[in-house]
C-alpha cells in the first residue's frame, strides 16, 4: 500500500507542474481574447462603413444573395472564415432584414455565438441599418405577444432559443453593436415576474436564464469578479456604461425573485414530505402502492429534483448559499416509514433495538470509509465528479418528453463559461478538455513545425510509394508491440485479482475483510469489478459463515462503486426466480445459499426489503417442500431486522402471521413444523413480562461473591479468614445456606468447600455439625422425592458429604449407613430387609460397595483409609 502511495505522490507532483503550465497558457489566452475584443469594441462603436460605390461593385445577384442568406440560419464555428469572406464579396444593402431575420432563427449552440458575434460585427460595420433591425428581431423571442406570432410551439425548443439569445445580446452588448444596456432591465423584469411562478414549466426555464446571465454578465449585477485574468476583465468592462442605479435595479430583481422562488421550493417540499409519509403508511399496512400514487409521486418528485437543481444553480451564480431543506435527505425515498404507526402488540414509548447487541451493530452499520484509505483517482470519483455537471440534469428531467432537451441546456450550463465573455470573469476552466485541445491545435498550428512536419511527410510519402509493404509491415510491427504491453499489464493486473479473490475464502472476521476491500480498490476497474462480483456470487454452498462477510464487503465497495451492489443483487434475483420456478426438490443448499445471501444484503440496506418481500411473498404462495426451508431460512437471517425496523414492521408481521396461518392449515411434518415455529418466534419471541431481579443486602451479595466467585485452591485461605471476619451472629443460617448450594457452583470446587467448613469447625463448632445434618437431610429428601430434575443436585450433594469424609469432618459410620440407606429405602417388608443383610454380610459386600462408591462417591471415598473400620 506504501508503494502505491509513493507512486501516487510523485504523479501528483507531476500534474501540479503540468497544472501550472496550464494556468499561464490560459491566462495567455484569455490576454489575447479581451484584446481581439476591445479591438472589436472599438470598430463597432466607430464603424467606418463603404460608401454606395462600393457596394456597387460587390455581387447583387438575389440568387448569390438567397444563398448567403440561407448560409446565415446555419452559423456555426466551422464555417465562420468561409461566411465571412462570402459576407465582404456580396452586397446585402436590399436584404438586410432578410439577414437578420436568417440570423434571429439560427439556432445558435454556446460554442457558436462567438461565431455569430464576429458575423454580426461585420455586416454592423458594412450597413446602418442592420443592428436596429438585429435588436429588434431578437427581442421578439423574449415578447412574442407584440409581433402577434408564436416563434414556437414547442417550450423547450422555445427556452433552448431564448437561452441562446440572450446569450448573444450580452455578447453585441460586450462587443459595442448594442449600446442601450436598458433592453436587459426589461427582459430580467419580464423574467423575474412573480406571475409567471404559476406556471411550473416557466419558472424551471426563467431559473436557467437567470442564471446563465448571473454568471455572464456579473458586472450588471455589480458581483467581484474572480478567478485568473480578473485585471485583465475589469479593465475590459471599465469601458461599459452601466451606471450604479441599473445595478441596483438589477440586483434588488433577482434578489426579490430568489426569495420568491425559494418560498415555492419550501412549499413543494412540505407536499413531498406529506405524500412519503402517505404511501409509507400504504406501502407498511398493503405491502405496494397503486400505480396512481407511485406515478403521481415519481411526478412530484422529479419536479421537485429539478427546481431544486436550478434554485442552487441560480444561488451558485448569486454567490449565494444554496438552499437547505429540513431532512432533504428522505425526498427521494418512497419507503421513509419514520412516522408509520408501531406494529400491534408493541410498546411504542419503548422501542425493541433492531441489533441485539453492539457488537452486532456495529458489524452492520458502522462501514470503513474507502475515501480516507484510498485516493479518490482509485475510486474512480475524479471523472465522476468532472462529469457530474452535465450527467445530473439528464437524470431526472421534469418530463419523459423534454429529457434531451433540458439536458441539452444543463451541458450548455457547464461550456458557457469558456465559450462566453460574461462567464469569463469567473476565470473558472470549467471544461480543461477543451483548453488542451486548443493547445494541441495551435501546437500543430506553429510554423516553424510545420514547415518540418511538411518535409517529413514528404519523405515519407516517397518512401512509401518505393515500399508499401515494409511500411504495412512496421505499422503491424508497432500494433503488435502496443498490444503486448497490454496484454502484459492486464496479466500483471489479473495476477493480483486472482491471489486476492483465492484469500476470499478465508476472510472469517470484520478486520480481514475490511483489509481485503481496501486492497481490492487499488486494483479497481471495471473488468475487476465484474470479476470480483462473480466471485462472491459463486460462494460454496456449504460455506454459510462466509456470507456476513462477503455482504459486507460489497456494502463497503458499494459507498463508492455502485455497480458491485446491483450486479450482485441482480444475479441473486435472477437465481432465485429460476430455482423458485424449477420447483424440483434438488439442490436445496444451492437454494438456502442463495436466500441466505439476499438476507444478509438486506441488513446492509443494500438489498430493497421489497425484494426480500417478493421472495418471502414467492415461498408462502407454494408452501411445500423446499419453499417451506427457503422461507425459514430467509426469516432467520432478516426476518427479526425487518420486524424491529420501523418502516417494515408491519408488513412483516403481516407476513408472520400468514406463515403461521399456512402451518396450522397444512399438514406439514414434523422436522417442517418446527422449522416454522423457530423462525417465527425468532422474528417475534412471545411477550412476557421480565424477569425481576431479587434484591440482596451488601453483606448476601459479598458472601455469594466469596463463594461462587473468588474461591479457587489459591484463594482458599484468603475466603477462610474473610468467612471468620463476618457478623456471625447476622449470618451464620445465610451462609448455610449458601454453602448448601454447591450444585450452583463448580463440581471440581465442591471439595474446596468442604475444606471451609472443616476449618470453619474450629471456630464455629455448632455450623459445621449443622452443615451435616443438613447435607443428610438433602440425601434423604433426594431419595424420597426421586425427581430426575434434581439429578444434579443429588449427586453434589453425595460428593459433598464423601468429601466431608476425606477432611476428617464426619464418621465412617456416616458413610456406611448413607450407603445402607440407599439400598434399602422403599423396601419396607422384611423378606426385603432380610436378603440384603445377607448381601452385605456375605462374599458380595466388598463388590457392592466398590460399586456404589463408584456410582455416589466416585474420586471421594477412594481417598479415605476404610480399612481400619
Amino acid at each position: 500500500m506504501d508503494h502505491h502511495e509513493d507512486e501516487y505522490r510523485v504523479s501528483g507532483e507531476h500534474n501540479d507542474k503540468q497544472g501550472d503550465e496550464e494556468a499561464v497558457a490560459r491566462l495567455e489566452e484569455i490576454k489575447k481574447s479581451i484584446e481581439a475584443k476591445m479591438a472589436l469594441r472599438q470598430s463597432n462603436l466607430n464603424p467606418e462603413r463603404p460608401d454606395s460605390g462600393f457596394l456597387r461593385t460587390l455581387d447583387s445577384s438575389i440568387k448569390r444573395n438567397t444563398a448567403t442568406i440561407k448560409k446565415l440560419k446555419q452559423i456555426n464555428e466551422e464555417q465562420r472564415e468561409g461566411l465571412m469572406d462570402e459576407l465582404r464579396s456580396v452586397n446585402l444593402s436590399k436584404f438586410v432584414s432578410e439577414a437578420v431575420t436568417a440570423i434571429c432563427d439560427a439556432k445558435l449552440r454556446s460554442s457558436d455565438i462567438q461565431a455569430a458575434a464576429q458575423i454580426c460585427s461585420l455586416l454592423h460595420q458594412r450597413y446602418k441599418d442592420f443592428s436596429p433591425c438585429l435588436v429588434d428581431g431578437l427581442l421578439k423571442v423574449f415578447f412574442p405577444g407584440k409581433s402577434g406570432e408564436d416563434l414556437d410551439a414547442d417550450r423547450n425548443l422555445k427556452a433552448m432559443k431564448k437561452r441562446s439569445t440572450l446569450k448573444l445580446l450580452l455578447e453585441l452588448y460586450f462587443i459595442g453593436i448594442i449600446e442601450d444596456s436598458s433592453i436587459f432591465i426589461n427582459i430580467i423584469k419580464d423574467l423575474t415576474s412573480i406571475e409567471h411562478l404559476k406556471d411550473r414549466d416557466t419558472t424551471q426555464t426563467n431559473l436557467t436564464l437567470l442564471a446563465s446571465f448571473a454568471r455572464q454578465g456579473r458586472i450588471f449585477l455589480g458581483l467581484p469578479l474572480s478567478g485568473p485574468g480578473q485585471e485583465i476583465y475589469e479593465e475590459f468592462f471599465k469601458g461599459l456604461n452601466i451606471t450604479a442605479d441599473q445595478k441596483k435595479i438589477f440586483k434588488k430583481a433577482f434578489h426579490t425573485y430568489y426569495n420568491a422562488v425559494q418560498e415555492l421550493l419550501q412549499a413543494e417540499h412540505t407536499s413531498l414530505r406529506q405524500m412519503e409519509n402517505e404511501n409509507a403508511k400504504i406501502l407498511n399496512a398493503k405491502g405496494e402502492l397503486s400505480e396512481e400514487n407511485s406515478s403521481s409521486y415519481e411526478k412530484l418528485r422529479k419536479s421537485y429534483d429539478h427546481l431544486y437543481r436550478n434554485v442552487s444553480s441560480l444561488a451558485e451564480a448569486l454567490d449565494m448559499q444554496p438552499p437547505v431543506m429540513p431532512e432533504d435527505v428522505h425526498t427521494t425515498r418512497v419507503t421513509s416509514g419514520e412516522d408509520a404507526s408501531p406494529a400491534s402488540g408493541k410498546d411504542s414509548s419503548v422501542p425493541e433495538p433492531v441489533w441485539d447487541d453492539e457488537e452486532t451493530r456495529a458489524f452492520y452499520e458502522c462501514l470503513p470509509d474507502l475515501r480516507a484509505f484510498v485516493p479518490a483517482v482509485l475510486l474512480g470519483e475524479a471523472e465522476h465528479k468532472a462529469n457530474e455537471p452535465s450527467v445530473k440534469p439528464l437524470e431526472q428531467p421534469t418530463d419523459p418528453a423534454s429529457e434531451p432537451d433540458q439536458g441539452q441546456l444543463a451541458a450548455q450550463d457547464t461550456a458557457e463559461v469558456s465559450a462566453d465573455l460574461g462567464a469569463s470573469p469567473e476565470g473558472k476552466s470549467v471544461e480543461k478538455g477543451k483548453d488542451k485541445e486548443e493547445k494541441e491545435k495551435e501546437k500543430a498550428k506553429d510554423p516553424d513545425k510545420e514547415k518540418g512536419k511538411g518535409k517529413d511527410k514528404e519523405e515519407k510519402d516517397k518512401e512509401k510509394a518505393k515500399d508499401p509493404d515494409k511500411e504495412k509491415g512496421k505499422e503491424k510491427d508497432t500494433e503488435r508491440k502496443v498490444e503486448t504491453e497490454k496484454e502484459k499489464l492486464k496479466g500483471v493486473e489479473g495476477t493480483n485479482l486472482d491471489a486476492l479473490l483465492q484469500r476470499l475464502p478465508g476472510c472469517v472476521s470484520r478486520d480481514l475483510i475490511d483489509q481485503l476491500t481496501v486492497e481490492f480498490c487499488y486494483l479497481n476497474s471495471k473488468s475487476n469489478r465484474k470479476r470480483l462480483v462473480r466471485a462472491l456470487f459463486n460462494v460454496p454452498r456449504t460455506s454459510l459463515e462466509l456470507l456476513p462477510y462477503y455482504s459486507r464487503m460489497v456494502a463497503t465497495l458499494s459507498t463508492c462503486m455502485k455497480d458491485v451492489s446491483s450486479m450482485l443483487i441482480q444475479m441473486l434475483e435472477e437465481e432465485f426466480n429460476f430455482l423458485i420456478n424449477k420447483k424440483d426438490q434438488m439442490n436445496i443448499e444451492t437454494k438456502i445459499r442463495n436466500i441466505r445471501f439476499i438476507g444478509e444484503l438486506c441488513k446492509f440496506k443494500i438489498a430493497p426489503a421489497g425484494l426480500v418481500f417478493s421472495c418471502l411473498k414467492a415461498c408462502l404462495d407454494d408452501f411445500t417442500h423446499h419453499n417451506i426451508d427457503v422461507a425459514c431460512n430467509l426469516l432467520e437471517t432478516c426476518g427479526r431486522f425487518l420486524y424491529r425496523s420501523p418502516e417494515t414492521s408491519i408488513r412483516m408481521a403481516n407476513m408472520l402471521e400468514i406463515l403461521m396461518r399456512l402451518k396450522n392449515v397444512k399438514n406439514l411434518d414434523p422436522r417442517h413444523a418446527t422449522l416454522v415455529e423457530n423462525a417465527y418466534y425468532l422474528c417475534k419471541p412471545p411477550e412476557r413480562s421480565a424477569r425481576v431481579s431479587k434484591v440482596r443486602p451488601p453483606l448476601h451479595q459479598y458472601i455469594r461473591k466469596l463463594l461462587f466467585s473468588d474461591l479457587d485452591k489459591s484463594s482458599i485461605e484468603h475466603v477462610l479468614r474473610q468467612l471468620r471476619k463476618l457478623p456471625w451472629s447476622d449470618c451464620e443460617s445465610y451462609l448455610l445456606k449458601c454453602f448448601m448450594k454447591v450444585h450452583k457452583g463448580k463440581y471440581g470446587q465442591i471439595h474446596l468447600i468442604a475444606s471451609l467448613t472443616a476449618g470453619l469447625s474450629r471456630y464455629h463448632d455448632e455450623f459445621a455439625v449443622a452443615v451435616v445434618d443438613e447435607v443428610l437431610e438433602e440425601i434423604r429428601l433426594g431419595l424420597e422425592l426421586n425427581d430426575y430434575g434434581m439429578q444434579q443436585r443429588r449427586l453434589a450433594h453425595m460428593r459433598f458429604l464423601g468429601e466431608l469424609y476425606n477432611y476428617e469432618h464426619v464418621d465412617s459410620s456416616v458413610i456406611f449407613d448413607t450407603l445402607y440407606l440407599i439400598l434399602v429405602f422403599g423396601h419396607g417388608t422384611a423378606e426385603t430387609y432380610w436378603t440384603h443383610q445377607k448381601i452385605v454380610s456375605g462374599s458380595g459386600w466388598l463388590l457392592l460397595f466398590l460399586r456404589l462408591v463408584v456410582t455416589t462417591l466416585t474420586e471421594a471415598l477412594p481417598r479415605g483409609n476404610l480399612i481400619d473400620f
